[in-house]
């Protein structure tokens, strides 16, 4: 039996404003997608790692992981024209007759806490899935006619939802099955492909600092995380 991690790194850093991918952007010093790489491998050092990233990028990783002295051995598979497409490249890397865990993390949340990671794969083995997620904080409004020039909208009970964060980790046998469905827009992540078979999602409790990276306030927010995790405590 063997757990994997598929690491999604796909961005093109157009929402972030820079030529630079954002999953490559220096934080503390180092890339983002480096930071990523070495929660997992707190967790284990053992777990077989596969980092999606488009075909163009490639060498530019293997510069980048030359320049910081990163000799992490992760296997590559090349970017799909969408998500579900990558991961499904991601997936033929793990043999069809696998047991275990498979977890799908996005390449640019460099943040989740290793005991999060635990979490995910301890129920994903117990129950085939595990979605991390933590609670709505702020208050929610639902637009009711998207097409009004003014269009009426309504609070709705934040209790009744929660935000959804990655590694998503699943049985990887359910995991497979569910990506040899053909492919459909409403595919939003992981969990959607595997609900789509009728299977039930069990959620887990996130850490809220496993934060998605995809704008330049977002990298200051990291840089800050950063720098408290670094901090000294005093008694």
């Amino acid at each position: 039996m063997s757990d994997y991690a598929i690491i999604l790194a796909g961005g093109k850093g157009l929402r972030m404003g820079s030529e630079v991918p954002k999953q490559f952007l220096p934080v503390g010093g180092l890339p983002v997608l480096m930071h990523t790489i070495r929660r997992f491998r707190l967790y284990d050092k053992r777990l077989d790692i596969i980092l999606v990233l488009p075909e163009a990028q490639h060498d530019y990783w293997r510069q980048l992981c030359r320049q910081y002295l990163f000799d992490d051995t992760c296997r590559i598979a090349p970017g799909g024209s969408t998500r579900f497409h990558s991961i499904f490249n991601g997936l033929k890397l793990i043999p069809d007759d696998a047991q275990g865990v498979v977890a799908v993390h996005d390449g640019v949340r460099p943040f989740p806490s290793v005991e999060v990671i635990g979490r995910c794969f301890d129920t994903a083995r117990k129950y085939g899935t595990a979605v991390p997620v933590v609670p709505v904080v702020e208050t929610v409004r639902m637009i009711e006619d998207e097409g009004a020039g003014h269009p009426p909208s309504r609070t709705v009970p934040r209790d009744k939802y929660r935000l959804v964060q990655t590694p998503q980790a699943f049985d990887i046998q359910l995991h497979k099955r569910a990506y040899r469905q053909p492919f459909s827009e409403t595919f939003t992540d992981d969990a959607s492909v595997v609900e789509a078979l009728g299977h039930d999602i069990t959620l887990v409790e996130g850490n809220r600092e496993n934060i998605k990276i995809t704008t330049p306030f977002d990298l200051i927010v990291a840089e800050a995380l950063l720098s408290a995790a670094s901090a000294p405590t005093t008694n």
